[in-house]
């Protein structure tokens, strides 16, 4: 049998209210992110890709130097979202099962701001390979 707990002052197990009025139930940041998987009741984690990232760029503009971790969970699953929504269109678009960049200039072209990053982007690694090239050969000569 469940332990009885109190959730909004209400214990579960016999419906009677509790009168501990010091717990701020808005304060508390839970620290293990769970999800039900596929309605067998099983509980299994999921991958948080982003985490730490994005609560430095939260923190980055103007969230506090901690975000609630629900938030910042919220915001990893909408990017996960994005990129796994992103990916799929760049694969159906040119080889099947393959993308290139041309597939993702293709999307990304009605939106100047990504457009302009992502041509950045290359030009910076073509650079980068220029230069661990040269790095390269003047090693070995």
């Amino acid at each position: 049998m469940a332990a009885a707990s109190s959730v909004g002052g209400i214990n579960e197990d016999d419906g009677t209210q509790s009168n501990s009025d010091d717990e701020s139930q808005t304060d508390t940041k839970p620290t293990e992110p769970t999800e039900t998987g596929g309605g067998s009741g099983v509980s299994k984690r999921k991958k948080r890709l982003f985490m730490k990232e994005l609560a430095c760029m939260m923190f980055g503009f103007g969230d506090d130097k901690n975000p609630y971790t629900e938030s910042v969970e919220f915001l990893d699953d909408m990017i996960i979202e994005y990129l796994a929504s992103f990916c799929s269109k760049a694969m159906e678009i040119g080889r099947p099962g393959r993308i290139n960049l041309e597939d993702v200039f293709y999307l990304v072209r009605q939106d100047p701001r990504k457009y302009s990053r992502v041509n950045e982007l290359i030009h910076l690694n073509e650079e980068l390979k220029r230069a661990r090239r040269a790095f390269d050969d003047s090693n070995f000569s």
